[in-house]
């Protein structure tokens, strides 16, 4: 019979395994949604892939040291995914626009556009920092 602190260790770890195993279950699922094909045969990211391979060659170093410098903020082990995302983003409004080059104002429009409505107190903060003008912005925050 398990008694004293032995037991106590051992449920601990019990209710800690199950635990990391629910948190890792629920991203690999959400990743394993994102990667289901839609009506059109492709995925979100297959979409967000596209994108940026189509876009690619409208970057410029300092767009993307700015994408670098928005994404800071974002934790280490998500942000090549939230790089990614918002780099999709940018990409399908370039090319909705027919845009020559990626400016400021596309990297703005989808940053805003492609974070979550939670995490707009942060990119508020995060645009503040970088002194970017949020004021030509303000109905994206409203509509997102």
């Amino acid at each position: 019979m398990l008694t004293g602190w032995f037991l106590w260790f051992i449920l601990f770890w019990i209710v800690f395994l199950i635990s990391m195993f629910a948190i890792g279950g629920f991203f690999m699922f959400r990743k394993f949604l994102k990667r289901l094909p839609k009506e059109d045969g492709k995925s979100i990211i297959d979409w967000e892939e596209h994108y940026i391979r189509e876009t690619l060659h409208l970057w410029s170093s300092p767009q993307k040291q700015l994408l670098e410098d928005l994404v800071k903020p974002v934790p280490e082990l998500f942000r090549d995914v939230a790089k990614q995302k918002i780099a999709g983003k940018i990409g399908e409004l370039a090319l909705q626009e027919q845009a020559n080059a990626i400016t400021e104002d596309l990297i703005v429009r989808g940053y805003i556009v492609a974070t979550p409505k939670r995490d707009h107190k942060f990119l508020l903060k995060t645009l503040q920092e970088k002194k970017i003008s949020v004021t030509p912005y303000q109905h994206l925050f409203k509509s997102s």
